[in-house]
């Protein structure tokens, strides 16, 4: 599966090849934009990228390559969000194994705005939509990351809003959303 990127990148399945850059863009991410850095009960899946998702026929990391260097990813695996932190019922809407999550949908700084999560989450679509089992596409988003919400509402569907709720605790505002496939 290799998809049509903007002038200059690759987007790919990753290789094993590719987990330590992968691995570097989702903890930057992490460190730089969230604030709170690596917290293990939330980003289990980065210490073991290849186990979670190279050794998976279920689950995929797909990744952009600039200049042989791994910019951007995102990620799909097979299990439905977890309850706590969310609410049951969105658990029990969401179960694992039929529901295919989108994670890890992160572009470096100076990458964005050419297309890439875009194009990405495109390849990511077409991967679940083609993997037998799953009936939906599940993902929530920090909406404290510039220009997240705006890209989420352009694709998805909203399904709950939880920044009342504080799930996450403070400086996260999670929305969880599902798109159409």
């Amino acid at each position: 599966m290799s998809r049509t990127a903007p002038a200059g990148y690759t987007v790919r399945p990753a290789t094993p090849a590719d987990t330590d850059g992968a691995r570097a863009v989702m903890l930057d991410t992490f460190y730089k934009e969230f604030g709170y850095g690596y917290v293990p009960r939330w980003h289990r899946d980065v210490t073991d990228l290849k186990g979670t998702y190279l050794d998976d026929p279920r689950h995929v990391l797909l990744v952009a390559v600039h200049d042989g260097e791994v910019v951007a990813t995102t990620g799909v695996h097979s299990t439905g969000p977890a309850h706590p932190p969310h609410p049951r019922w969105l658990a029990e809407r969401y179960p694992s194994g039929t529901t295919a999550q989108l994670a890890r949908v992160y572009v470096r700084p100076e990458h964005r705005r050419r297309g890439l999560a875009r194009t990405l989450v495109d390849a990511a679509c077409d991967f679940v939509a083609n993997t037998p089992g799953y009936d939906s596409l599940y993902l929530h988003t920090n909406t404290r990351v510039e220009g997240a919400e705006a890209f989420w509402r352009s694709t998805a569907k909203e399904i709950f809003d939880a920044r009342t709720t504080g799930e996450h605790g403070p400086g996260v505002a999670t929305v969880h959303f599902e798109i159409p496939f």
